[in-house]
C-alpha cells in the first residue's frame, strides 16, 4: 500500500476500505495526509476511461479526480474524499440529492454523439443483456424480456452508471456523488435510475431499505426534473420504466438458472417480482 502513496507523491496514513455489501476488502484505499484526505482506487473495467472522457471537467456529481497513474500494468485513480453515506438505508433528502446528481450528469450528456462509442457503450451493453435473456427458462418472462430488449434499443440515451446500486452513492445534506463507474457509457437513459430503485425493500432490516413512498417520490421527481423536459410523455416513461425494472429482477433469475442455484429465497422472490411486472 505504501507504494501507492509513492505513486502519487503523497505521504501519510493509508488504510484499505471494506465493501459495504459483505465486509470484504477491495482495492480502494483511504489516504489521510496532514492537509486533507483522499481516496485511491484501482480502476476496473472501463473506469479510468470513463473518468478521463466524461468527468475531466466535472466539478460535482462525482468526486473530483486529481490524477490517474499506472502501476504494474494497472491503473489507479486518485480522487478527493467526499463526505457522506451511501443510500442503502434510504432517507428522502439523501435520495433527492442523489437524483439531482444523476439528473445533472444526464442532462449534460443527453443524446450525446461525440462519446457514444466510449467505455461501456450501447453495443457492449446490449450484447450483455441479450446473453442474460438466454438463462430465464420461462416462456412468459422470455416473451416480455424480448419486449424489454426492443425498448432498450429505441429509448433515448445519455451517460449512465450501469451499476448504480444504492451503495455506489455518497450523499450528505447538501449534495450527492455517484461513484464506482466501472461500467458506464452512453446508454438508454433509464439504466441508472431503474437500478437505483429496483432492489429497495420496505423492511428496515433489508440490505437495500427504501420505502415504497420514496420510490414513488423518485419516479415522479426524476420525470418532472429530467424526462418531462426531454419531451417524453409520462405514460411512455412509466411503461418503459416497468420493463427496465423487469430487467433488474431478471438478474437474479438468470444467476439462479445459470449456476443451478434456484432453491434460494432470493430466486423465488425475484421471479415473483418479475411476474408482478408482467401481470
Amino acid at each position: 500500500m505504501e507504494k501507492l502513496l509513492t505513486l502519487f507523491n503523497l505521504s501519510g496514513e493509508i488504510k484499505r476500505i471494506k465493501r459495504e455489501e459483505d465486509e470484504s476488502f477491495y482495492d480502494v484505499y483511504n489516504v489521510k495526509t496532514d492537509e486533507k484526505e483522499y481516496i485511491i482506487k484501482k480502476a476496473k473495467e472501463y473506469e479510468a476511461e470513463i473518468y478521463s472522457v466524461f468527468f475531466k471537467d466535472e466539478e460535482s456529481s462525482v468526486p473530483k479526480i486529481i490524477d490517474i497513474k499506472e502501476y504494474k500494468n494497472e491503473k489507479y485513480i486518485l480522487m478527493e474524499k467526499v463526505e457522506g453515506e451511501s443510500l442503502i438505508k434510504c432517507r428522502r433528502y439523501l435520495l433527492k440529492n442523489t437524483l439531482d446528481a444523476l439528473i445533472k450528469i444526464q442532462n449534460k450528456y443527453w443524446e450525446n454523439q461525440e462519446y457514444k462509442a466510449a467505455a461501456y457503450n450501447f453495443k457492449i451493453s446490449l450484447e450483455s443483456r441479450i446473453k442474460r435473456g438466454k438463462y430465464l427458462k420461462d416462456s412468459l418472462i422470455e416473451e416480455y424480456y424480448e419486449k424489454f430488449l426492443q425498448i432498450y434499443k429505441n429509448v433515448e440515451r445519455t451517460l449512465c452508471n450501469d451499476d448504480l446500486l444504492p451503495f455506489n452513492v455518497i450523499a450528505n445534506e447538501k449534495e450527492a456523488f455517484i461513484i464506482d463507474w466501472e461500467f458506464g457509457g452512453i446508454l438508454p437513459y433509464l439504466s441508472s435510475f431503474s437500478r437505483l430503485i429496483a432492489h429497495g425493500e420496505e423492511e428496515e432490516t433489508a440490505f437495500f431499505y427504501m420505502k415504497n413512498e420514496d420510490k414513488l417520490f423518485a419516479i415522479e421527481y426524476y420525470y418532472e426534473n429530467l424526462v418531462k423536459e426531454k419531451g417524453i410523455e409520462y405514460e411512455k416513461y412509466r411503461k418503459d420504466l416497468s420493463y427496465f425494472l423487469l430487467y433488474e429482477y431478471c438478474e437474479w433469475i438468470m444467476l439462479g438458472n445459470k449456476y443451478e442455484d434456484t432453491d434460494r429465497e432470493r430466486f423465488e422472490k425475484y421471479k415473483e417480482m418479475a411476474f408482478s411486472i408482467i401481470k
